[in-house]
């Protein structure tokens, strides 16, 4: 893969971004490029627009830097640079953190716990005594507006996606001869029906 220098200015945004940048995290972002430098290119098209790295863009523009490290993904489509937005999106929130791991990498840091992302306090709660770690994490019992109401649009949007999807769900009703039977009731035939769920494909029987 080669990386090239691309001044910022001749960078652009696209028209949509799939990731929102809250102030929190292009803060973390500039810890990061200060503490790091800046550890990943922005990944753009032939035309100079951003496909993934926007946050990081931000935080470059915001620290009054003026180029940036660049991979150029050339020859896409518009369909293969929507997938490539989405796929850098997601693919990633697929991990999950290794968590013996991740207390013996604290414990090993001992007092150096400056980390970009996380909150120093609460990673230094890890390493100390039990009574001083309940202490410091009843200071923790609330949240500002700001991460409160982040908190509560991901709620909204996530409700809004589950009702589209069952909207959006399909009933099946196999053919008579193949799946019938008496209600013990009604004395009428009645089907096995299911619905196919429109996200995983299982079938709810009703």
């Amino acid at each position: 893969m080669k990386v090239v220098k691309k001044k910022l200015d001749n960078l652009k945004k696209p028209e949509r971004n799939v990731r929102m940048h809250t102030d929190k995290q292009l803060k973390e972002f500039r810890r990061s490029i200060e503490m790091f430098g800046q550890i990943r290119p922005i990944v753009i098209d032939d035309d100079g627009v951003i496909l993934a790295g926007n946050g990081l863009y931000d935080a470059l523009c915001s620290m009054g830097r003026t180029e940036a490290d660049c991979y150029i993904a050339t020859g896409l489509t518009e369909a293969e640079k929507k997938k490539l937005m989405l796929a850098d999106n997601r693919v990633f929130d697929l991990g999950v953190d290794d968590l013996a791991v991740f207390d013996a990498f604290v414990l090993e840091l001992k007092d150096d716990l400056d980390i970009p992302g996380f909150e120093e306090d609460l990673l230094r709660s890890l390493v100390m005594e039990a009574d001083a770690a309940t202490e410091t994490l009843s200071q923790y019992g609330f949240i500002d507006e700001e991460k409160a109401e982040d908190i509560r649009a991901t709620r909204e949007r996530y409700e809004a996606m589950e009702e589209a999807a069952a909207r959006d769900a399909e009933e099946y009703k196999p053919p008579l001869p193949h799946s019938t039977h008496q209600d013990a009731d009604t004395g009428e035939e009645s089907v096995n029906r299911y619905i196919l769920c429109p996200k995983c494909g299982e079938r709810i029987w009703l």
